[in-house]
């Protein structure tokens, strides 16, 4: 007798489009083609825009295989899908001559192309690291990249929301020229976000150029700014809280010790940004920029800061001292700070009671990374504190420098605390502490 019920279907086969859709999200390319020849309604959501919406090109200067297959099929699929993007990154990683330059000038000025004929969504452009100001970009192919770029940017700008250019390193006119380019058709932009963080060449005063200040006059509702303290001056101050003080939230400004940052920014310029934006924090980034006298010039009282990072790597200086930092200058930001980074070479002074004490005035830091010479105390001493509630800390990350390479007892007596504070730790921290030789 012939059976004439028909098979089980699995129980992928009745799977809401949506919950599919989710699913293949988490795919790359390859699977996803895959799946694509599964079935008819497999094929039908893997052609879903929501799945191509956003992507990432990177581009290899010594590309393995793989990494090559990846970047052809990161491109043809971008180019099929084209009409969806919305979010676009491209990576640069190790470009190594001037070959990969000119290939990767090619690429991308086609594929901006393609996407000014098929793309009316895209929102937000990210492509970080170009380094134009190396030899490896000849001068003709830099100029070729830059005028496709400043078209690019111009044909999109009027959806464009999200712009990051970190790392592009160009002239002062080039980059106001790029700038100019998202403001081009209506002479002002609503880009609520860009990153300008190293988009300028190194050693380039740009605080005193009139031709960056127009430019910046031409963005109206900026809520996010990233960019170098040499950039600054009373002059960008005045113009942010006259055009996008409605809107601004956060400047997130790095100082490094290779960008010019002498010059005088008075406090009342500040107070005027912060009292027209009263929603705006401001994040503060130091590269070896460690002096108190530079950094009393740049961390005024009227700035609300947020957030403090110092970083001076592995360099030190005979005469450089942070201890008035730690207990002159930061203390003044006790009631607005709320993260602090140190990344110090302080082998030549021990700074436990300072940075304890910068901690427990600060009633709203929320979290905290060190790695610095420091005693194992200092962090019994902390969670101590924790403990009896006079500091909020949610974030505790220590790297305990130490001349010595034999680490035994340190790590013993770390162990001993975290058992002593298990409890704590456990539910109310992100805690990382160790022991780190140096020699």
């Amino acid at each position: 007798m012939e059976d004439d019920s028909e098979p089980e279907q699995s129980p992928w086969a009745h799977l809401p489009d949506v919950c599919l859709r989710r699913v293949f999200h988490c795919l790359d390319d390859r699977d996803r083609s895959h799946t694509a020849l599964v079935c008819k309604k497999w094929n039908w959501a893997v052609h879903s825009g929501s799945l191509w919406r956003s992507r990432t090109i990177t581009f290899c200067g010594q590309p393995s295989r793989e990494d090559t297959q990846e970047l052809q099929s990161a491109l043809w699929y971008v180019k099929k899908f084209a009409k969806y993007l919305v979010c676009l990154e491209i990576k640069l990683w190790n470009p190594y001559d001037t070959a990969f330059t000119e290939k990767f000038q090619v690429t991308v000025t086609g594929l901006f192309s393609h996407l000014v004929k098929c793309n009316h969504r895209l929102v937000s452009l990210s492509i970080k690291y170009l380094a134009l100001d190396r030899l490896i970009w000849r001068n003709v192919v830099r100029a070729q990249f830059l005028k496709e770029l400043a078209n690019f940017l111009k044909r999109m700008s009027k959806r464009l929301d999200y712009l990051n250019l970190k790392g592009a390193r160009v002239t002062l006119e080039e980059g106001c020229e790029l700038l100019n380019s998202l403001s081009c058709l209506t002479n002002e932009s609503f880009l609520s976000e860009i990153n300008i963080e190293d988009f300028f060449s190194l050693h380039l005063p740009v605080y005193s150029s009139t031709l960056f200040h127009q430019s910046i006059s031409k963005f109206h509702s900026l809520v996010i700014l990233t960019f170098n303290y040499n950039c600054i001056s009373d002059d960008l101050l005045n113009i942010l809280a006259e055009h996008s003080a409605h809107t601004l939230c956060t400047l997130n400004i790095k100082c490094h010790i290779h960008d010019p940052h002498g010059q005088v920014v008075w406090g009342v310029s500040w107070a005027n940004l912060a009292k027209k934006a009263p929603k705006l924090n401001v994040n503060f980034f130091f590269e070896r920029v460690m002096r108190h006298d530079d950094l009393a010039k740049i961390l005024l009282v009227e700035i609300p800061v947020r957030s403090i990072s110092l970083r001076s790597f592995y360099f030190t200086e005979p005469d450089w001292t942070m201890r008035p930092t730690l207990t002159n200058l930061l203390p003044v930001y006790w009631h607005v700070l709320q993260k602090l980074t140190l990344e110090l070479n302080n082998d030549h002074e021990v700074l436990d009671n300072e940075l304890l004490q910068l901690i427990l005035s600060c009633k709203r830091m929320l979290f905290l990374k060190v790695w610095a010479f420091l005693s194992v105390n200092f962090v019994e001493r902390l969670l101590q504190n924790r403990a009896e509630g006079k500091c909020i800390l949610t974030t505790i990350k220590v790297k305990i420098y130490t001349a010595q390479l034999e680490t035994s007892e340190e790590d013993s007596l770390l162990c001993d605390i975290y058992r002593r504070f298990k409890y704590l730790i456990d539910t109310e921290l992100n805690y990382f502490v160790s022991i780190y030789p140096i020699v």
